[in-house]
C-alpha cells in the first residue's frame, strides 16, 4: 500500500506535515479530513531505493532496543511530557535508522489521530501483541503512565533472563567447538599419514586405535557427502520444526530433556506469571489476559496449558480450578494462586511467583554453568587422552619392536 506524504494545518492552526499510508490519494485526503485536518498537499512518496532497504534489513530492531525504548518513554511520561513529544525527542535520540523509521510512523500515525497502542500495533516486528494489548489496556483506563512503568519494568526483566541464559551457554560452546575443531583435524591431516607407517611395517594395532583409523578414513573419503547430508537434515528438521506437529515435539522435547527441561520448565513458569501479573495489574480480563500470555509464553505445551484453562475459566471455574487440572503447571504455582484469589491480591501473588521462579532460574544457571566447566574439563581430558593413546601405544610398540 502506497504512502502519501502530507502538509495540513490542524484546527488550533498549528501546521503539521507526516505520513499517511492509503490506497489511493483520495483516501488519504478522506484519512486526514476525518481526522480534522485541513489539507494544504498530499503526494506520494517514492518507493524505497534497493541500497535503502537493504541497510533497514541489515539493522533489524532488537529485542534489547525495544527495553531500552520502553524505559525511556516510561521516563518521559513520568515526566509528564505528552506522547507527540515524547516520540519526537525519542526519535531524535535514536541511532539506529530502522528504530528511528518506527518511531517516525508512530509519531505520524498518533499526530493524525491514531491511538498509540494502534499506531504500535503496525509494527509486530518491534511489539509484540502482549505490549500492544497492555498499551490499550493503559489508554482504555487512563493509567497510560503506570502501565508504561510496568511495560519497561517486565521488558527489562524478561532481556535480563533471556540474556543470562544465554551468556551462560556461550562458553560451553565455545570450547566443545574448538574441540570438535581439533578433533576433525586430527582425524583428516594427522591420522592418515600414521596410517601409512602401520601399514608399511605391518604393526598390530589396538582395537581403539583401528576405531579411530575407521574414523579417519571415513571422514576422509566422506566427510564432505556427511557433512551435506548433515545440512540436509539440518534444513528438514527446522522446516518440520515449522509445522504443529514438529513444533510440538520439539517443545516438548524442550521441556523433557534430563537437565534443560528443568531449567526450561521454571524459565516458562516466570515468564508465565510475570506476563499474568503484568496484564492483570494493567487491568486486562482474565480471560483475554490468559489468552494474551498463552501467545507469548513462547512453548506451545504450555499455551496448549493455557488454552485449557481459558475454557475451564469460561466454564466459571477459577484461573487455580484451571490450572489444577493441567500437569504443566506446578502444584506450588496453583496453591499461590488459590490464595491471591481468595485474598483478592491475585497481582501480588502473582509477582510473588514471578520472582521466585526467576531467582529459581538464576541460582540453576549458575549451578549449571559451574558444573559444567569440570564436566568439560573431563570430557576433553578423556577424549585428548584417547587420541594420544591411539597415537602412542602403537608408535611405542613400533620402536619396541625395532
Amino acid at each position: 500500500m502506497p504512502t502519501f506524504e502530507y502538509k495540513a494545518r490542524t484546527p488550533e492552526g498549528e501546521m503539521r506535515n507526516g505520513l499517511v499510508t492509503a490506497s489511493s490519494e483520495e483516501a488519504a485526503l478522506d484519512a486526514l479530513q476525518q481526522n480534522n485536518l485541513t489539507v494544504i498537499a498530499v503526494k506520494e512518496t517514492a518507493a524505497q531505493g534497493l541500497f535503502e532497504r537493504g541497510v533497514l534489513f541489515g539493522q533489524r530492531i532488537r529485542y534489547k532496543d525495544v527495553v531500552i525504548f520502553s524505559r525511556q518513554l516510561a521516563t518521559l511520561f513520568e515526566a509528564r511530557i505528552p506522547v507527540v513529544e515524547a516520540l519526537k525527542t525519542l526519535m531524535s535520540e535514536a541511532e539506529k535508522p530502522a528504530l528511528r523509521r518506527i518511531i517516525a510512523e508512530i509519531l505520524d500515525d498518533v499526530a493524525g489521530g491514531m491511538s498509540l497502542s494502534q499506531a504500535m500495533g503496525k509494527h509486530p516486528e518491534a511489539f509484540s501483541s502482549f505490549y500492544v494489548h497492555l498499551i490499550r489496556s493503559g489508554e482504555e483506563s487512563g493509567k497510560l503512565q503506570e502501565i508504561f512503568t510496568y511495560l519497561a519494568d517486565y521488558v527489562e526483566r524478561s532481556y535480563y533472563l533471556t540474556s543470562k541464559a544465554r551468556t551462560s551457554m556461550i562458553y560451553p560452546a565455545f570450547v566443545l567447538r574448538d574441540f570438535v575443531g581439533l578433533l576433525v583435524f586430527m582425524m583428516v591431516v594427522v591420522f592418515p599419514r600414521l596410517v601409512s607407517i602401520f601399514e608399511e611395517t605391518g604393526q598390530q594395532v589396538p582395537f581403539y586405535t583401528q576405531a579411530i583409523i575407521f574414523l579417519s578414513l571415513f571422514l576422509r573419503r566422506w566427510g564432505v557427502l556427511f557433512l551435506l547430508v548433515l545440512a540436509g537434515g539440518g534444513v528438514l528438521a527446522w522446516r518440520w520444526g515449522h509445522t504443529p506437529a514438529g513444533k510440538l515435539f520439539f517443545h516438548r522435547l524442550q521441556v523433557t530433556a534430563p537437565i534443560a527441561g528443568k531449567l526450561y520448565r521454571k524459565l516458562f513458569m516466570a515468564r508465565l506469571t510475570d506476563n499474568l501479573q503484568t496484564l492483570i495489574t494493567g487491568g486486562i480480563p482474565i480471560v483475554r489476559a490468559l489468552t494474551i500470555t498463552g501467545d507469548v509464553v513462547g512453548n506451545v505445551v504450555y499455551r496448549q496449558a493455557i488454552e485449557r484453562a481459558i475454557e475451564s475459566v469460561k466454564g466459571g471455574n477459577t484461573i487455580s480450578a484451571a490450572f489444577e487440572q493441567t500437569p504443566e503447571i506446578p502444584p506450588l504455582v496453583t496453591q499461590m494462586i488459590r490464595i491471591g484469589e481468595k485474598s483478592g491480591r491475585l497481582g501480588f501473588i502473582l509477582g510473588s511467583v514471578a520472582k521466585f521462579y526467576r531467582r529459581e532460574v538464576d541460582n540453576m544457571l549458575e549451578n549449571i554453568v559451574a558444573l559444567i566447566e569440570p564436566a568439560l574439563i573431563i570430557f576433553l581430558g578423556l577424549g585428548i587422552g584417547a587420541l594420544v593413546a591411539s597415537v602412542l601405544v602403537p608408535l611405542y610398540n613400533l620402536v619396541g619392536a625395532i
